[in-house]
């Protein structure tokens, strides 16, 4: 579902890149395609500098050790219709399958809202930055990156491919926004940030 952004009002500045000014430092959680430029956001922040990965079809998946380190650079499994396990948008699976598999958002779980006082904020406790460059430039950048030989995830690349995963990454962020939780775009590392505009809006 296609869905439009806005840039924020409320914005402050850490180490020189600019954030939503609601959020604090140690709540971001940095997602996006391959070659998004995710670690090298993390690299400025000073954030954890080892990758993880959350399943979204888990439960209680907010409450993994991966995430207790932040700002972190943050891989995400999604559930696809026909496939039994969450994959991540590099798995062999996904990008060798027929056709595009389709998400399937229903599969994602949501974590529950602040019931009681003494009770943690789920909700509240991350904010998710989706980095989502434009889909030419971010080809760009990964054929650039594929002459050093570093990221498998690099080979074959068609222009095809990394606007279907951007696709998803958009399609997961306006459902994790209007589930409640903590969601912004960056269409670049030095853009400002981004608010999802409701399709009802």
């Amino acid at each position: 579902m296609p869905f439009e952004t806005a840039p924020l009002d409320d914005v402050q500045i850490i180490k020189d890149v600019t954030f939503p000014g609601h959020i604090t430092f140690r709540q971001l959680l940095i997602t996006g395609p391959p070659g998004a430029g995710k670690s090298s956001l993390i690299r400025k922040l000073g954030g954890w500098s080892e990758e993880g990965y959350i399943d979204l079809t888990q439960n209680k998946w907010w409450t993994a050790q991966s995430l207790s380190l932040r700002p972190r650079e943050i891989h995400l499994g999604f559930p696809f219709v026909g496939f039994e396990q969450a994959l991540a948008l590099f798995d062999k699976e996904w990008l060798e399958a027929d056709a595009r598999p389709v998400i399937d958002l229903e599969r994602i779980r949501i974590p529950p809202e602040k019931r009681y006082f003494f009770s943690v904020n789920w909700r509240w406790r991350y904010v998710f930055e989706f980095l989502l460059p434009p889909a030419p430039l971010l080809l760009e950048r990964r054929l650039e990156r594929s002459k050093r030989g570093t990221h498998h995830v690099d080979v074959d690349l068609e222009l095809k491919t990394i606007e279907s995963q951007i696709q998803v990454y958009r399609q997961v962020a306006l459902y994790l926004h209007q589930s409640g939780l903590n969601v912004y775009l960056r269409e670049d590392t030095d853009d400002v940030p981004l608010q999802i505009i409701d399709p009802e809006q």
